[in-house]
């Protein structure tokens, strides 16, 4: 009898220890580390691009006693001051077509000529660029932003201001100006 209240004992044991066991594994599981899921996604836009489609052209014209020579953005020329405008010569604005994403908005920068000058006698004269999106005839300010059309389209045009003195050199002057875009 003995044995067997050992046995019963010892087995009482052995299961209680089991029990226990199982339980302390099981509640491990429990706190086991658990996995989430997520979709990763991107979106491939198309690149933004620039090209001009035309040159800023001031045109002939005379210093007199000099003055400015203003090219709006709708390529209209006008002067102020004695500057005596040659007639014949056909002043424009330029113009920058600007492409990428439907509807995106981008930023525009503007670098270049502040002066335009003469590779013959190195003479300058001072430009002002003044630019606009829709060539409304502007004659002051600098478009600095822009939002492309539904179909990823738009214009930028450039005018400007030429500061003339009474004794300019005749000659050709030149300078690049540059229009750099950027997605906002």
């Amino acid at each position: 009898m003995n044995t067997s209240i050992l046995f019963n004992k010892s087995f009482r044991f052995a299961a209680l220890a089991s029990v226990v066991a199982f339980g302390a594994l099981g509640a491990s599981n429990s706190f086991a580390a658990k996995a989430g899921t997520t979709n990763s996604s991107a979106t491939v836009i198309v690149p933004i691009a620039i090209t001009k489609s035309a040159d800023l052209i001031f045109g002939k014209f005379a210093p007199n006693a000099g003055g400015e020579v203003t090219v709006a953005t709708d390529g209209a020329r006008t002067t102020t001051g004695p500057i005596l405008s040659i007639s014949g010569s056909t002043p424009t604005a330029a113009k920058f077509d600007v492409t990428g994403d439907d509807n995106s908005t981008y930023g525009i920068t503007w670098s270049g000529a502040a002066l335009l000058t003469d590779s013959v006698s190195s003479e300058t004269m001072a430009l002002s660029k003044i630019s606009d999106l829709t060539a409304a005839g502007a004659t002051s300010g600098e478009a600095e932003s822009g939002t492309l059309s539904g179909s990823g389209a738009q214009s930028i045009y450039l005018g400007g201001e030429l500061t003339v003195n009474a004794s300019q050199a005749d000659g050709n002057y030149i300078g690049d100006v540059t229009a750099t875009v950027e997605y906002n």
